[in-house]
């Protein structure tokens, strides 16, 4: 059996991008080339496509029909804009689901799959989620879901958003929530295709949380996590400083962080599930 062949649906504007980079973050796209990669039988390729560019063209059809899983990057758009890159992204998303393409992804991509099954997204009362979320808990049907095989049943994540899935569709489940965001992870069937979301980031690390926030200063000074930019910049050097040395118990204790983000084994667990149980058997059956 060949390699799976993935696409990788990056929605970021080309500004959103440019500006991630400016502060030293990676492009959300390289981050899922490595990521599932490191998931997937040696020889994996992919492409990219980025849907808020303007011209570009989106594979339907047969084309789209050809790929072994598409997986989704966050964004910083909002489903409830009605902008350009907004609609084309849900339409894209619906047409992946008719093309029979087993789906994945974070954050964005969890609340676009919900979204063109016909759920919905709101802003999260609680606000935005920022850095690590904590105490997300597996629901009864996601610790029998085999997305969440060998997971904790609790456990932190990395994470970054402001809306929360509010209405699921037909065919949708809760596999996880904590106290902030009331669907932490769904699995979307929707035209007898699965499509596994997580709200949270298994793509990031220490260093790229802290390029994400570094981006995000004066935002995050606004709402409140931090009281001026020193102490985002404090917060910043230290989650650098734990990334480069890994064995700095004394920052690891101070910002509450341990195995559930810092060991890739157990932060990849949802990804390497999904290539085992969805994509990989799917092309056993193409």
């Amino acid at each position: 059996m060949k390699p799976p062949h993935f696409l990788i649906v990056d929605g970021y504007t080309k500004a959103a991008r440019d500006q991630l980079q400016s502060g030293g973050a990676s492009v959300a796209a390289d981050l899922y080339v490595t990521m599932l990669k490191k998931c997937s039988p040696e020889g994996t390729t992919c492409e990219i496509v980025f849907p808020s560019d303007p011209d570009v063209e989106l594979p339907s059809g047969r084309e789209l029909g050809s790929y072994d899983g598409i997986a989704w990057t966050g964004c910083s758009l909002c489903l409830n804009d009605d902008s350009v890159e907004v609609r084309q992204q849900v339409e894209f998303a619906r047409a992946a689901f008719a093309a029979g393409v087993p789906g994945f992804g974070s954050c964005w991509a969890a609340q676009i799959a919900v979204v063109a099954a016909g759920g919905r997204v709101q802003a999260n009362p609680h606000g935005r989620e920022m850095g690590i979320a904590r105490k997300i808990q597996l629901t009864p049907t996601g610790r029998s879901h085999p997305l969440f095989e060998g997971k904790p049943s609790v456990f932190d994540a990395f994470i970054s958003h402001d809306d929360e899935i509010t209405h699921l569709p037909p065919g949708a489940e809760c596999l996880a929530r904590n106290a902030w965001t009331s669907i932490q992870a769904v699995c979307v069937t929707h035209l007898g295709t699965q499509f596994w979301g997580l709200q949270y980031h298994p793509e990031y690390d220490l260093h790229e949380l802290a390029r994400l926030i570094y981006c995000r200063i004066e935002k995050l000074i606004r709402y409140g996590f931090f009281k001026s930019e020193q102490a985002a910049h404090e917060y910043v050097d230290l989650l650098e400083e734990l990334h480069k040395d890994p064995s700095r118990n004394d920052i690891a204790w101070l910002l509450g962080i341990d195995a559930d983000v810092m060991n890739e084994d157990v932060r990849l667990t949802e990804v390497r599930n999904w290539v085992r149980n969805l994509v990989l058997p799917g092309m056993w059956q193409s």
